[in-house]
Formats: structure tokens, sequence, C-alpha cells
């Protein structure tokens, strides 16, 4: 029987079949999955949510596993946080809300994400002040190139803005297991976004009861059409398609110096300091400055949200090759107007950006 086409299984909607599809419900199976493709030289693509892929039209030229793995396991630790070790394949909002109704503080930021578990050490997903590097005590993982699992500390996952050691070198690992420590309180941690905290009345860094914050944080992503709803068609996209760039503090200069030149000597872009040495800017402002408006594109087809202009949908009638057409307009549009390079944040699989 043939494989189902991956716009089945990502939430863009968009792709042809794959080449072979499997399933893995145990770490076991998924090990023995993936090292089989490997040895057949095979190309693999790991797909659990389908929340950031942008499959190709024709589809995937090789073994795509499907991640089914599920369980929780906790254990209580000497300080007095629970640990939490996390099959991959379990769904990242469904332990969410979890953790908020449990009274377990620490991700309740990241509310409303689509997706798995075993996402988000990849990504170093984040939203709204609080990333999960910030809860992660260790990942259990596969090293495809050597056949051995790992337990990986922190410090060896190289967590950073939206990357760490999995991503900077795709390919090489199988995340089988993520472990978190959270605080058993229910109070949030410390509100660190301005508009998360405008939302809940209280100021910056203060703390707020968990279901409000989750509550809150639901609110403002459905605004932006950030939670995946059959009833929008904003939301049938891979969320956020571009990282907020992290530039050298003199290429940020000369780019601020560029956008005053365009925009008005009082226009100064957003800035938030990484280090010393790097600063931070809004692709969305970047997009927007250069004339990019929310909606535009095909109506039908392939356009940006009509409510948050870091998302590119699929209005039903689109396709991948399109998808990327508008993305690379939009890149171009930045570079050439504010000399600023957009970076896509999600995989591409059975195509390259």
């Amino acid at each position: 029987m043939p494989s189902p086409p991956l716009s089945e299984l990502t939430t863009l909607r968009l792709g042809g079949p794959a080449a072979r599809m499997t399933s893995a419900d145990s770490d076991g199976a998924l090990i023995d999955a993936v090292r089989a493709a490997d040895a057949a030289g095979e190309p693999v693509l790991v797909l659990a949510g389908g929340s950031n892929v942008v499959a190709a039209d024709a589809g995937f030229p090789g073994t795509v596993v499907r991640v089914a793995t599920h369980g929780v396991e906790t254990y209580a630790m000497s300080d007095g946080r629970l640990r939490l070790d996390v099959a991959a394949g379990e769904h990242w909002d469904t332990l969410v809300a979890a953790c908020v109704e449990q009274e377990l503080s620490g991700i309740e930021a990241l509310s409303g994400i689509p997706g798995s578990v075993g996402a988000t050490p990849i990504q170093n997903v984040g939203a709204y002040g609080q990333e999960v590097a910030d809860v992660i005590v260790g990942v259990r993982a596969l090293d495809r190139s050597s056949g051995e699992i790992h337990d990986l500390d922190p410090e060896a996952c190289l967590f950073d803005y939206r990357s760490s050691v999995f991503k900077r070198d795709p390919g090489r690992w199988l995340v089988l297991r993520v472990i978190f420590a959270l605080e058993r309180t229910a109070l949030s941690e410390p509100v660190r976004y301005a508009e998360l905290a405008t939302r809940l009345g209280i100021a910056e860094r203060e703390r707020a009861p968990l279901a409000e914050v989750r509550a809150a944080v639901l609110a403002l992503r459905r605004r932006k059409g950030m939670v995946l709803d059959p009833g929008d068609p904003d939301t049938v996209s891979a969320g956020s398609f571009f990282t907020n760039p992290i530039l050298r503090a003199r290429d940020f200069d000369a780019f601020a110096q560029r956008a005053a030149e365009r925009l008005g000597a009082d226009v100064r872009p957003p800035a938030w300091p990484v280090s010393e040495r790097a600063v931070k800017t809004s692709a969305a402002w970047l997009i927007e400055r250069a004339g990019f408006t929310r909606g535009h594109g095909d109506p039908d087809g392939i356009a940006i949200s009509s409510k948050h202009t870091l998302a590119l949908t699929n209005r039903g009638a689109g396709t991948t090759t399109e998808l990327v057409a508008l993305a690379r307009e939009i890149a171009g549009g930045v570079r050439e107007a504010f000399g600023v390079e957009l970076v896509p944040e999600p995989v591409f699989a059975g195509h390259s950006w």
C-alpha cells in the first residue's frame, strides 16, 4: 500500500508521499527503524507532529519514520523539583497542560506550541520569555554516526537561540527522551515578556498563577493564528517561518543606519542584546518594513498570514514550490532593503532552501 502524502502529516498540509514509511511506538523500535534505513543508505526523515516541516511536492525519496513513542516518568529530586523523563513522541502541549494542572512551573509560557516533545530540544523551542533550555536537564539520543546511545547534559546540548547541537549537526542525532526539571509551585516563573505581562496585568519579572499564564499565552497565540484551529486558515502554517536575526554589534549599527536612511532618521529597529558583541532584532519588523503586508500572496494558495507576518500559510490550494518562492521573495526583499539575511526555521524534507 502506498504511503500517505506528507500533506496529511504536516501542519502546512503540503508534501507528496514518502518512498517508504514506518511507525515506531517504543525507543527500541525507533532505534531499529532508523538504524535499518541508515544501513541501507536511505535518506531518513524522523517525523512526529509535523509542525516544523516543509515537505517537497514530490514527497520524500527515502524512509519516513513516524515517532509514536509515549510515556512520562516522574522522580522527586533532592532540591524539591520534579524530574520528568518524557518520550519523544509525546504531544508537547498536552505535557504543558498537564504540568500546569499539576502545579509544575517552568514551561507554562510555552503553551499552544504544536509538535512533539522530541522536537523541542532540537530547536530550543521558546516563546514569551521562556525556552526549553531553561528546564531541560538531559536528553537521551542515538548518535547515528557511531550507533551509540548518549545521555547528554545541558552543556553538551549546546543550547542557543533556536539552536542546539542537534540542529547544528542535522541527521546525526535521534532524540529518544527529554528530561525536564520543574518547580513545584502554583506560580509561574517570573514573566519576562512585556506583551505577556501586560496581558496578565502585572509588571515584568512578577509571577502569576500558572493557569492564568497559560490562558493568556493561548489567547495571545490565537490572536496571531499560532494555535492550531481547523476553522482558521491562518493556522495552516509551520509557525514562525524565519528566526529573529542575531547580528554582530557593528552589523546591527550598519543595519540601523540603513533603516534610518530608508524610513526616517528617528527610526530605530528593535534591539535585544544577547551578548557584548551581538544583538537580536525582529524578523517581523524587517518583513513589514520591507513592504510585505499581512495577507500578501495568493488568497486561495500560499500567503502571509492575515494575523502575523512571520507565518506563511497554505490557504488550501498551495504547493511547496509556491511556499518556497514566497519565502525567497520575502528574504530577498529584506536583504535588498536592509542588508540582513533571514534564516528559515523549519526543516526542509525532500528539497533544500
